[in-house]
Parts: C-alpha cells; structure tokens; sequence
C-alpha cells in the first residue's frame, strides 16, 4: 500500500468489535486544533468565498465503480482543490487512498486498478475547519455496529470544540483536526445500536452543516443535515441491467460524466440507505441542537459555489444566474458601451445583463485556465501581478469604451479593485461595477471558508466608499428582493446570513468570536467590535445596541 492507502480487513474488524480504531493518512500531526487557510497557489481569489468539499458515492453490482468515482468527482473539483479520496469496497474489504493535490494528481491507471468493488465514495476537500494537511483528506475509515464505515463530509459543524472537549474528556484520541472525524466518532461509539439507530443518534447531537456520503462494506448511505445547508442529490446509472445502481453527488453536474440520471434531491434531515435489498428512506424527526424547523440552503450554492450546468431546487444554476443579471440591469442601469462579466462566475450574470439592458456583450477578460492550485511558491513579483496572472483584458474590446464589468460578489475588495486597474490600463474610458449578490457583510460558519467580519469589506465601508476603494465610476449590488426573484424560490427556504446576518442554525459564542471581532485587543465582554451581544446572546447592530440602551434608560 501507499503511505496514503488503507485497507481494513474482515478479520481485524471482527478482533477489534466495538472498539473505535480510526484510520488516516500514516502522517504525525503536532498542534492544536485548528482553523487555517488552505496551502498556498499561484494566484488566490480574495475576493470570493473558497468553495467548500464536494462528496460522491455509488452503488453497483456488477460494476467495477473506482473509475466512475474518479469522474464524479473531478465533475465536483470546483468544490475542493487540496486533497481528495476515494474508497471502495468489493464486498469484504474496504480499501482508502487519499492524498493531496486534485484529482488528475492523486489518481491514475495504477491507483484505480487497486480499488475494486462495486460500493464506492469519494471526496474533495477544501479545509475550513481543520488545516490543510495530508491527515485531514478524506474519506476517512472507524468501525462502526456494521463494521468497517468509510465517512465523507461537505459542510461544516459549529460545535466542534464542544463535542471535541467532551470526548477527549471522556478519553478519546484524534488523529486529525477535522470535525469530520467527530462525526465519525460519534457513530462509531455507538456500536450497541443498528448504524441507523447510530446515525440518527448523532443528528441529535451535532449542530451545524453537512451532506455526508458514507458506506459500509455493502452499503451506501447518504445523510444531509436538517437545515439542507449544503446541496445532495440522487441518481440513477442509466447502462445498470437491474436498474439498481445509485448515485448521490454534492451537485447534478457529477452525475452525467458516469452515465447517470437525476432522480431528486435528498431532503433536509433525509438518511438514504442503498444495498441489495434496495433504496430506504429514514427521515430524521429530532430535534436539532440550534437548527431552525425550516429548510435553509446556502444561497450563495446560486450566486458562485455551485457549477453553471448544475440543478438546484428544480432550477438551472445558469439560467438563475442569467436572471440575476437581467434583474440587476433593470435595478441599476447605466449609460455604457459594452458589458464584461469576470470570468467564470460572473459571465451569466454578464449576459443577463446585456440582455436586459440592451447594450452589447462581449468577452472583455480571458481567463487563464491553465492556472492551478500548486505547491510552487510564487515570488513577490508574482504576488504582486496577482490577479494579471490570471486574467488578462481584452484591449481592442474595452479600449476606448464605457465598460459594464458584472462580478458575482466581493469579499475583501482587493482583487475587484485590481481587476478594475487593470480594465482602465487596457484603455476603458469608464467602469462601472454591477455586482450579482447582495453585499457580503457576515462571515460563514457552515463550510463556506471566508474572511473573519473585520475583512469584509462590506461591513467596513459604504457602497459608495467601495466604489471609491476599486476606482470604479459607479457601484450598484443586486437587492435581495432581486435575488430571491432569480432563484426562483420563496426567501425562507435559504440561508443568507453572509447578507443579513441572520443565521439558521444558533452559531456558538467562542466560534461567533473568532470571525466576528472587528479589532484586536480586548473589545469588552459584550463588543463583538462595533457591533454587541443582546441580553438574549444575540448579535445586534450598533443601532440596535444604542436603540436597546435608550429604552432601558
């Protein structure tokens, strides 16, 4: 086996029982847990959200399914560009590799030949809560009351240090920094119960996102959270003679690379059980530690996370994303001459724009897509290039021209402010800013890996102070009314707490604390810097918080 391989045998899973034995990559990890960003690449993105994981799983007898999950997962690599792995089993043997890198890396010919079987998961990791480090990729392996169980994990749980706290008190040891790992703990002590019994078990216990795909030596299970924070699907192989072959992947564009259909989306709180007795549903009926009784998907799967050609809640994510623009062109329109998207997830938004606006589109910044995530260290002149490294302008398009640039968010502002610069070089005469989604004032604590709330941007200045940040000669963000309209479903079925602050699932003090305190030193015990904690533990606005204290005297 390879340093990154495991294998679990029947045997050595009927020795141990109930016992939890967790197995990872053979690597030491010194430290405290921790919350980091991911390893460095040529160019970062500072002004996007990172995107989070991207999970896939399938079931086929008959099939030799390795090869399928190398494709559905390298569908979902938009999702998670650090590590990734694969596990399958053939019935009797679970058999893991994970390493980092993407996947046309970690996998070839060789690796898949030695992963046979007919049950399979597969993974794309993006760190947000854990580093970014080899033992943190996933799937990772424990023995649960079915014996061996491989665990993938999309999202991200907000009780982390709590649970962890709690089980080290009570002995238990880590091998990662991962709250995937908890989850995997927490199935795995309950071996007295059936793994259903377990599942739901730790639904009670764990608060926050996730779309887990997991399997057994015979099963496939796929599980999403109450909320329905982060996309799951199901799917159907089509070349299946007994039209019992399953599929579940993060988004549906995973599905048509290995020769699948789209059946449904898992619901929010919906356990899916495959093997050879079929395809069982169990809906999770608990409570929720800190979840609110409604559905929430993130959002923002809309605006940027999810791909283009994917389907979400029975809407395409590029038609949502044409929408999007052509609402915004009638919301803030402006006198120009062409309009540009940035490349790759504001060009529907671009051409929705010019559409509803009527002015011309065209391509105005190529995208070099060459560009990947590597362990080569740029140098300062490099890092200053920065974004030039990754786009370069069109100059016979925008020379002499008023210049619509449409982007679908902005999170820091530096490299919008860049990209800006860089138009105006390439001799626009005017650039006017339009931005797809609301602005981004509120960090993400559900797996979406953003700044901490004093790097918003957003939250710091004013839209008109933004515009004068990134040189541009106008701003106008997409309202939420707008929003909601493109994506085509009713606004309480989504969480869009990066917008509005209001968070579906209760985000514990110590983990607000460490995205929300805007200046450093000691704030007070109530600041959240600027903004404060009601009486109820809630965080309210400095007007709220001033509103509040005049009522009190």
């Amino acid at each position: 086996m390879g340093k990154h391989d495991t294998q679990i045998s029947t045997s050595t899973a009927n020795a141990l029982g109930a016992k939890a034995v967790f197995h990872v990559s053979n690597l030491a990890y010194e430290g405290e847990f921790q919350d980091t960003d991911g390893f460095s690449s040529d160019v970062q993105d500072g002004d996007r959200p990172q995107e989070e994981c991207g999970v896939f799983g399938i079931y086929a007898p008959g099939l030799q399914v390795a090869r399928r999950t190398f494709f559905g997962i390298f569908a979902l690599q938009h999702r998670g560009q650090e590590s990734c792995g694969i596990a399958v089993s053939d019935g009797k043997r679970l058999r893991i590799h994970t390493d980092m890198g993407l996947v046309s890396q970690v996998f070839n010919e060789d690796v898949l030949a030695g992963l046979p079987g007919h049950v399979a998961v597969g993974h794309n990791r993006y760190s947000t809560t854990g580093g970014s480090n080899a033992c943190n990729a996933q799937p990772i392996s424990c023995l649960s009351s079915d014996g061996e169980l491989a665990v993938a994990h999309n999202g991200n749980l907000v009780n982390t240090v709590q649970l962890r706290r709690e089980l080290e008190a009570e002995g238990k040891t880590f091998e990662t920094t991962m709250d995937t790992e908890i989850i995997a703990k927490l199935l795995a002590m309950n071996s007295d119960l059936t793994l259903e019994e377990a599942i739901l078990k730790m639904m009670e216990q764990v608060s926050g996102a996730y779309s887990l795909v997991m399997m057994t030596r015979d099963t496939l299970i796929a599980v999403r959270d109450p909320s329905g924070l982060r996309p799951l699907c199901l799917g159907r192989l089509r070349d299946c003679q007994n039209n019992d072959c399953w599929v579940v992947a993060s988004e549906t564009c995973a599905l048509g690379p290995v020769g699948a259909d789209f059946v449904r989306e898992i619901e929010p709180g919906e356990i899916v059980f495959i093997n050879s007795d079929g395809i069982e549903s169990v809906k999770f009926k608990g409570e929720a530690p800190g979840h609110e009784p409604r559905q929430a998907l993130c959002v923002f799967e809309f605006i940027y996370l999810a791909r283009p050609d994917s389907q979400l809640l029975g809407q395409n994510v590029h038609a949502a994303r044409r929408r999007m623009g052509h609402l915004l062109a009638k919301q803030a329109p402006v006198d120009a001459d062409v309009v540009i998207g940035v490349p790759d997830s504001g060009l529907p938004a671009a051409i929705g724009y010019a559409a509803g606006s009527g002015i011309q589109y065209q391509e105005g910044l190529i995208k070099n897509r060459y560009i990947q995530r590597t362990f080569i260290q740029p140098d300062q002149t490099q890092r200053e290039m920065g974004v030039r490294m990754k786009l370069t302008p069109l100059d016979d398009v925008l020379r002499g021209k008023r210049v619509v640039v449409v982007e679908d968010s902005i999170v820091r502002g530096t490299t919008t402010k860049r990209i800006v610069q860089m138009i105006r070089d390439a001799g626009a005469t005017e650039v006017h800013l339009r931005i797809s989604s609301p602005p981004y004032r509120w960090p993400c604590f559900y797996g979406i890996d953003t700044a901490a709330r004093k790097d918003l941007i957003a939250f710091q200045k004013s839209v008109e102070e933004i515009r004068a940040y990134n040189g541009a000669d106008s701003l106008d963000y997409i309202s939420m009314d707008n929003l909601i309209e493109a994506v085509g479903a009713p606004k309480h079925q989504f969480c869009r707490a990066c917008f509005d602050g209001q968070y579906p699932i209760t985000i514990p003090d110590d983990v607000r604390y460490t995205k929300l305190v805007f200046e450093s030193g000691d704030p007070g015990p109530e600041s959240e810097g600027g903004f404060t904690l009601n009486e109820a533990g809630e965080i309210e606005t400095p007007q709220e918080h001033e509103a509040r204290e005049t009522v009190g005297v």
